[in-house]
């Protein structure tokens, strides 16, 4: 389908949480391919709608070392999340140069709206729960570095400034 432009922070749709989908439709079904273009042409491991400028509940993860195995989800919502958590090295391309190190739960079991329809509930680990989680925070207006302590971030945000010229 088509690569889309990620919208650059702090563009105020990356703070603002995304409206749910009533029905997977066809406009639906192209907006997930071009986001699959999208994460396969970071490359990344997923992709929320809102990193798009689309401001619905959609999402999609793809952590296969093979890649073509992209999880296309419509209102994920985590049901379950471990009390084992796993540390990750995150990064956006909202906020292009920097990444910082995030502890989320290791394994989560997600509910979301699949593209048949379908109300699906699955587990997710490791890599793939890290991304789903990232995705999901993005659906409700976070990013990665909203996780950080006040100073951390300040520093990771005038980081990214000064690589894009700003500062």
């Amino acid at each position: 389908m088509t690569v889309r432009r990620c919208l650059p922070w702090p563009d105020k749709r990356l703070q603002t949480p995304a409206a749910p989908v009533d029905a997977i439709t066809d406009e639906v079904r192209a907006i997930w391919a071009d986001m699959v273009d999208t994460m396969d042409a970071m490359p990344g491991y997923g992709l929320g709608a809102p990193q798009i400028g689309v401001m619905l509940r959609l999402a999609v993860v793809d952590c296969s070392d093979e890649r073509g195995r992209a999880v296309l989800m419509a209102n994920p919502e985590v049901l379950f999340a471990s009390g084992q958590f796993r540390e990750h090295e995150e990064a956006s391309p909202n906020l292009p140069g920097v990444s910082a190190v995030i502890a989320r739960p290791r394994a989560v079991t997600v509910r979301f709206l699949n593209a048949e329809g379908e109300m699906e509930d699955r587990d997710f680990v490791n890599l793939w729960a890290t991304s789903v989680q990232h995705q999901i925070d993005h659906l409700n207006g976070c990013l990665y570095f909203d996780h950080l302590k006040p100073l951390k971030r300040k520093m990771l945000i005038a980081k990214a400034e000064k690589l894009r010229g700003r500062a």
